[in-house]
């Protein structure tokens, strides 16, 4: 039986493949319509097993509110070119709105639904096929809340999400503190939100450098009142530049060495414990304002009040208390 036009138009609109490899599965399939599908399955299967161990560093990620509940999907691929593919895009969408349907918790939840009768798995890997390129799964989020919003950048490789305390919250409101998700990139909405460890870690990397800068300030002004130049003094190059350039003797760089040998000796072991503690916290609520989205500068403020200021006065009592964010663009 001849392939007619009719039969690959029809072939393509069940699965999407172009034109010639539905005319190539329907001539060897005999003109059987489900044995042509199950060819082109194959082959599209074949064709992502080919690129496994390819990068897939491009995408979508696109993310939607619905009420109390929201979600972002990304959906990776090899090119920018792909990524803004309409069946690309399509299917991205479709696993997010299969998402926003199911309230699904986890990336292995939403791989486990069925869309348009194709587990997701068999969805990505038959376009897998069309386009020749490897496509996966790059992350899930959700949210749950009394009320959510979801911000998707332009360039369709970021998206953000914000759960709010309060219901009903002013959409312009809620648009911009989302915006301020994506273009400040916050870790936690709350303080309390950051781990322990996290914190233990900022506050010990803060106390050493706040005693490496008292020893620094202690052998810098034990220097210059002995009469040396500290930044001749600074390190083994700058001291053999100094002997070269005649501006001191060795004797005098052995004199300087253990002169800061000596003062930060002495300075390491009477630390003013309190002072570096008081710097130390304030570094630290330096890491929090920059960090936390509720103690963030809100980015549209002329009066440089934070976005839990902003909230407040929006509306009273109303915060930001979880946050999620998709970027594709980054290593």
């Amino acid at each position: 039986m001849a392939v007619t036009i009719n039969d690959i138009k029809k072939l393509r609109d069940m699965t999407g493949a172009g034109l010639s490899d539905c005319k190539k599965a329907l001539i060897e399939s005999d003109n059987d319509i489900e044995k042509a599908k199950e060819l082109i399955r194959k082959r599209g299967q074949a064709i992502a097993a080919k690129r496994e161990d390819r990068d897939a560093a491009q995408g979508i990620a696109i993310g939607k509110s619905v009420g109390n509940f929201a979600a972002i999907v990304a959906l990776k691929c090899e090119t920018d070119f792909v990524a803004k593919n309409e069946k690309f895009v399509t299917l991205a969408k479709a696993l997010l709105d299969a998402a926003i349907e199911n309230r699904v918790k986890t990336l292995d939840e939403l791989t486990a639904l069925t869309i348009d009768g194709k587990s997701v798995p068999d969805a990505i890997t038959a376009l897998s096929g069309i386009t020749g390129e490897k496509m996966e799964l790059g992350a899930y989020e959700c949210l749950e809340a009394p009320s959510t919003v979801v911000y998707n950048h332009f360039n369709g490789m970021l998206s953000a999400a914000v759960a709010f305390n309060q219901e009903n919250v002013d959409g312009d409101v809620a648009k911009a503190i989302a915006m301020q998700v994506a273009s400040m990139n916050p870790m936690k909405a709350t303080r309390d939100q950051i781990s322990k460890e996290v914190i233990d870690e900022e506050l010990r990397v803060a106390i050493d450098k706040t005693k490496a800068e008292q020893v620094k300030k202690a052998v810098e002004a034990a220097l210059k009142k002995a009469g040396f130049n500290p930044y001749y003094c600074a390190t083994e190059e700058h001291q053999d530049e100094a002997v070269r350039k005649g501006y001191m003797t060795q004797e005098q760089v052995e004199e300087a060495k253990k002169l800061m040998a000596d003062t930060a000796a002495q300075k390491e072991a009477n630390m003013p414990e309190q002072m570096i503690q008081n710097i130390a916290q304030g570094r630290l609520n330096k890491f929090y304002q920059e960090n936390v989205l509720m103690e963030q500068i809100y980015e549209a403020s002329e009066s440089k009040e934070t976005v839990a200021q902003f909230l407040e006065k929006a509306n009273k009592g109303l915060a930001a208390i979880d946050m999620k964010r998709v970027n594709l663009n980054v290593d």
